[in-house]
């Protein structure tokens, strides 16, 4: 039976690596755009954080992705970003409660 690699990627804001399930990412394109990335896919620069609202928050409060990208970031993009990690999450604790 082959085993499967999970692939890791480090959150910006704690420093650690997490299976990339569990994390979104958050891409610069060559326009200059910052957008969310839910499907890992698009061009662009990313950079990868968990997928809780504690850790968005402490995004925005440590600025990393201003520092990541070299540019400032609209507060538009944190309330997509807040909206999309809750919406994540419930869908997490729903599926898990499905289980039980």
């Amino acid at each position: 039976m082959k085993t499967r690699k999970i692939p890791l990627r480090k959150d910006i804001v704690s420093g650690e690596m997490f299976p990339k399930q569990d994390l979104v990412r958050v891409v610069k394109n060559k326009e200059g755009e910052v957008f969310l990335d839910p499907t890992g896919k698009k061009n662009g620069r990313g950079a990868y954080i968990a997928l809780d609202r504690k850790t968005a928050e402490a995004a925005k409060a440590k600025k990393v992705f201003e520092r990541a990208f070299s540019q400032a970031i609209e507060p538009a993009f944190y309330d997509e970003l807040y909206a999309y990690v809750d919406h994540q999450q419930a869908r997490k604790e729903l599926f898990e409660n499905d289980d039980e």
